[in-house]
């Protein structure tokens, strides 16, 4: 057999990490235990792993000597002095066998946690970076991934199929986008190592985080976490989703026409029974009223001169919902599986011919909401010429299906605990220096639970790492979906408050970034400016930089004078100011009938007044309070957006 690189790195720490379990006289380390690893400064840094019960254990490290004999149950655990920042160091950990640890560094560990927006790596935004990308050998930083998975039982140890990684051209496209550019902004002010632990998990709520004690006080997750312990139940249910899953996909699979009739390699010219849509935009919008779900396939055909005919070129086909294979002449270019990952396919010269070329996309959609996402890129770019593929696209259909009915499917990532015994808990113990956090937009169906299901979360991470209050830094989420015309209520601005609210407790820090959104990919792309304000966090929480401004304006109180409400701000730095603009816009304000609308707002020194010729008697006012909060303007001189607020609580 022949492996390649990755696979060969990832055959061997998988020996590394579990091999020597079935071997109880041999050291065993945790994964995260190894070469490359970045241990914590000026911490009692623990050390642990597993033997035979019994056994004695010596470690060396920086020319001082631990020793510890392993208890009953096979573990043994030592705690090593306090260091200064520095490196490479190595590690020697005897037994009866003998593991050497090169290369290691001792700075400042961050473990970066959440969602999706914290996995998104560097790769998927590179383009947007490519010279960061380009200049961004430091050995200084450093990754571990912790593999995903969930689990609702404690395990001894994560996996991996990385290990530690240092950054650079190569290694890079792996990193955690917020990860990698706060991890920059600190190395360059504070000139120490950086170890960022990427523990994250797409589309995971809140709950799938802690663990069950912890949710004791929630009662309908606690009970959820109680009988996913059962692995019978937990194998029952899967073997259910995937009698679901299979049997729609095979069904569509199966009677698409379009593979049945190979459309595909159909050269013929006659595209009379093939009908007409507008691109990019979803079914339902561009007149396809009655598909639910299923197959849709798009073709656009486009001239090409002998200059670029036979030239290597590069297809942007913005996000598509949910998944494509792309065809240009019948040779398969590109595939995607989801709606999030953007789309850009390389195409080989040898498939682009002087004259008609015709681009073919089968798009599978498993509900009506199928189709191109709209202001993204669709273009081709030859040579440093660009055509543009929007406008009149052809389509015919391959089939149309009932929609696939996710409500009859278990996902157990998103399950109470699953990502806590999954991923987390065999890291509790490892010297961080806190916790940056991106997560909420899988609690944001009920924002009003987050706000005590979030202090939970900090709360309980903090009594096990038993570190003592660290610094927890997190985003709060960025604007997204469609700008509103008026005023109205917004589940995602009630998340964003929620959020807010946890800046209550100790040594937390929030970046606020709802300037920073799409409206149409919960995905925003600009990772740097969120990298760069939760360092400002950080700055401010965990290096005590008294001199940081860390956040925009934030609501403090309010007073009401006649027809006008004077608002008052905490965070205002040197001052507040209008940004873009000479006129404030997103405030709204109401008076006891609780009916918002559109109000004018003016800065006065340090505060902001509020009034409607339309309402004589103010009680309430709101600021950016919306999904999409488009043209909120209200900021800091120092740069910083202020949070959404609402003061009719």
């Amino acid at each position: 057999m022949i492996m390649n690189h990755k696979s060969l790195i990832s055959f061997l720490l998988f020996f590394f990490c579990l091999g020597n379990f079935s071997v109880q006289s041999e050291i065993k380390l945790p994964c995260f235990i190894n070469n490359g690893m970045v241990l914590q400064r000026d911490l009692e840094v623990p050390v642990w792993g597993w033997a035979s019960a019994g056994e004695k254990v010596q470690l060396e490290f920086k020319g001082k000597t631990y020793n510890t004999v392993t208890s009953k149950d096979g573990k043994w655990n030592l705690k090593l002095k306090p260091s200064k920042a520095g490196g490479p160091y190595q590690m020697i950990i005897k037994g009866s066998n003998s593991i050497t640890i090169m290369d290691i560094l001792i700075g400042d560990v961050w473990l970066c946690s959440g969602q999706s927006n914290m996995s998104f790596d560097m790769g998927t935004v590179a383009d947007k970076y490519a010279k960061e990308i380009v200049s961004s050998e430091n050995s200084q930083i450093r990754q571990f991934i912790v593999k995903r998975k969930y689990g609702f039982n404690a395990t001894p140890d994560v996996e991996t199929d990385l290990g530690w990684q240092s950054v650079n051209p190569k290694t890079i496209t792996n990193f955690t986008a917020v990860g990698y550019f706060f991890a920059k902004e600190i190395y360059e002010t504070y000139k120490v190592p950086i170890g960022l632990i990427n523990c994250s998990y797409p589309g995971s709520p809140a709950q799938a985080w802690i663990n069950e004690s912890a949710l004791k006080q929630f009662p309908a997750y606690y009970a959820k976490a109680i009988e996913y312990k059962d692995t019978a139940i937990v194998n029952k249910i899967c073997k259910n989703n995937k009698r679901i899953t299979d049997k729609w996909y095979n069904e569509v699979q199966q009677n698409d026409k379009g593979l049945q009739e190979r459309w595909v390699s159909n050269s013929s010219d006659n595209y009379n029974d093939w009908g007409s849509l507008s691109m990019p935009d979803f079914w339902q919008g561009a007149g396809l009223k009655n598909i639910t779900a299923g197959i849709v396939w798009l073709k656009k055909d486009i001239d090409l001169p002998t200059s670029l005919a036979g030239k290597n070129a590069t297809l942007y086909l913005g996000n598509i919902v949910m998944s494509d294979s792309t065809y240009i002449n019948g040779h398969k270019i590109g595939f995607v599986s989801n709606r999030y990952n953007s789309r850009k396919y390389l195409v080989d010269g040898q498939f682009l011919k002087k004259g008609k070329n015709t681009i073919m996309i089968r798009i599978l959609s498993e509900n009506a909401e199928g189709g191109f996402i709209k202001d993204k890129p669709y273009k081709l770019d030859i040579d440093g010429t660009s055509i543009d593929l929007s406008g009149n696209w052809q389509y015919k259909i391959g089939i149309t299906s009932k929609p696939l009915q996710r409500g009859d499917i278990t996902n157990f990532s998103y399950q109470p605990t699953s990502m806590y015994y999954g991923m987390l808990s065999p890291l509790i113990g490892y010297g961080i220096k806190g916790v940056i956090w991106y997560q909420g937009e899988g609690n944001c169906g009920n924002p009003k639970e987050y706000q005590s299901l979030f202090p939970v979360l900090i709360n309980s991470w903090r009594n096990e790492w038993e570190q003592g209050d660290y610094p927890f830094l997190y985003v709060q989420l960025a604007n997204f979906n469609p700008a509103v015309n008026e005023p109205g209520e917004s589940n995602l601005a009630a998340l964003q408050e929620s959020q807010s609210m946890a800046l209550s407790l100790p040594h937390t820090g929030m970046a606020v970034i709802n300037d920073l959104g799409e409206w149409n990919d919960v995905h925003p792309s600009n990772k740097y400016d969120v990298g760069k304000r939760l360092a400002l966090a950080a700055q401010k929480v965990a290096y005590h930089d008294k001199k940081i401004v860390s956040l925009g304006p934030t609501f403090l109180k309010m007073k009401i004078e006649g027809n006008k409400i004077i608002i008052a701000f905490s965070n205002i730095g040197s001052g507040l100011i209008v940004k873009g603009g000479k006129e404030l816009k997103q405030f709204a304000i109401a008076g006891a009938d609780k009916k918002f609308v559109w109000a004018k707002a003016k800065i006065i020194g340090n505060k902001v007044i509020v009034w409607s010729d339309k309402i004589n008697l103010p009680v309430a006012v709101r600021y950016a309070w919306a999904d999409n909060p488009q043209g909120s303007n209200l900021y800091n001189r120092e740069g910083l957006p202020a949070s959404c607020f609402r003061t009719d609580k």
